[in-house]
């Protein structure tokens, strides 16, 4: 199993990004397109089966990994102008990990299993707001 890493450009919060994917999921149900997550780029990776074998998409949003998707396919495509890309297909369900600092790099970047945080799911961070608990996990508190 192997993970995708990407910077989750324009968006503040791992409810910002749920909004945005309620959203356009909405916007494809009314016109009467499929309501799958799509999230499009430049480059399609070369390890498609390990990325699709249970491999997930992890989002840094404001420098650090806070969340993930999972990958149900990797669809290659040429668009309109000739340029290849690569549709991403994501769950529209966000899975909150354990807060990491990432710098900024451009793209993806494969991500290993044993780099990737681990869900917060079971491990609330005492009922602290996200954000502080982002922080604590950014000094190795939490």
């Amino acid at each position: 199993m192997l993970h995708l890493i990407k910077l989750c450009v324009g968006v503040d919060s791992i409810a910002d990004l749920e909004g945005w994917i309620a959203f356009r999921l909405e916007e494809k149900r009314q016109r009467g397109l499929p309501c799958e997550q799509l999230h499009t780029t430049r480059m399609t990776p070369r390890r498609i089966a390990d990325l699709l074998d249970g491999g997930s998409l992890y989002w840094v949003i404001k420098g650090a990994i806070q969340c993930r998707q999972l990958l149900l396919d990797i669809r290659p495509f040429v668009d309109d102008e000739g340029i290849a890309r690569c549709h991403l297909v994501l769950e529209p369900v966000v899975v909150p990990v354990i807060p990491r600092p990432r710098g900024p790099f451009q793209g993806w970047r494969y991500l290993d299993l044993k780099d990737a945080p681990s869900d917060l799911k079971g491990q609330d961070g005492g009922g602290l707001p996200h954000e502080l608990q982002q922080e604590l996990a950014s000094l190795g508190l939490l």
